[in-house]
């Protein structure tokens, strides 16, 4: 691994390139898998199915990376700025080869105007992450931010879920408890903390306006999804609205983005 790092150093984009492809790959392959009924009859439950598969093979992948980092290296959490190893700089090149395969795959499929806050968000992500990559600096930063992957894990799970029509299974309960714990845990304690340490240290961090405002946008990017997701799950509308918006295929795209 030691003799990788180099290698990667010398040519980030070209590893990010390589971990998007491989990506790819891996949607091509997801592909062979069975996937319900429900998704099957509908174009955009179809596509956004095989968009999810990937991003929770990203999600399981880089949020147990991230945690096996800082939990056998705990200086990731102390020295944000300029601590890194091999293994989280190559996590950092294969997260950030996600994204941009994602982002693709949303534009390329004619999906950009209604996923325009994925977009948003992806753009952001990609940026810092190859500020980072070309730097080598906030590496450990990034590898904090991949935490948000672990509520990432439950958020798929809950769409994929809807998506088969299977909102009133005993499994969507149960994850609709384990992804309001996950993301209270993992998606807003981790902004808070990358948050305040820009705040403390904003005298002497390279370009921490940048970085500060980038943080605000994706804080009020997550309290917004918070509000969204307590309405959804926990304070539901009438259920007209529930049948309106959850049996008929022609309202798939409002359905899921509650």
């Amino acid at each position: 691994m030691e003799a990788l790092l180099p290698v990667l150093k010398s040519h980030p984009g070209l590893s990010v390139l390589t971990c998007s492809l491989l990506f790819r790959v891996a949607h091509q392959l997801l592909q062979k898998l069975p996937v319900p009924k429900a998704v099957q009859q509908d174009a955009f439950r179809s596509w956004k199915w095989k968009n999810l598969s990937v991003s929770m093979v990203h999600s399981l992948l880089t949020g147990t990376w991230a945690l096996t980092c800082v939990v056998i290296w705990p200086d990731t959490l102390s020295n944000i700025h300029k601590y890194h190893n091999p293994l989280s700089y190559l996590l950092i090149c294969v997260s950030t080869g996600y994204f941009v395969q994602d982002a693709g795959d949303i534009i390329l499929t004619g999906h950009a105007r209604g996923s325009w806050e994925f977009l948003l968000h992806h753009a952001m992500v990609i940026w810092c992450f190859l500020y980072a990559l070309y730097t080598q600096l906030y590496i450990a930063g990034a590898l904090i931010a991949l935490f948000v992957e672990v509520n990432s894990v439950t958020l798929h799970l809950r769409l994929m879920l809807k998506l088969a029509d299977f909102q009133s299974s005993s499994m969507y309960h149960i994850n609709k408890f384990a992804n309001l714990f996950t993301y209270v845990i993992f998606r807003l304690s981790t902004q808070f903390y990358l948050t305040w340490y820009i705040v403390h240290n904003y005298s002497w961090l390279d370009h921490g306006g940048y970085f500060f405002v980038t943080m605000m946008v994706m804080n009020i990017m997550i309290v917004i999804y918070f509000y969204r997701l307590l309405r959804a799950d926990f304070f539901p509308r009438s259920k007209s609205y529930v049948r309106q918006n959850g049996t008929h295929n022609n309202n798939s795209k409002k359905f899921l983005s509650d």
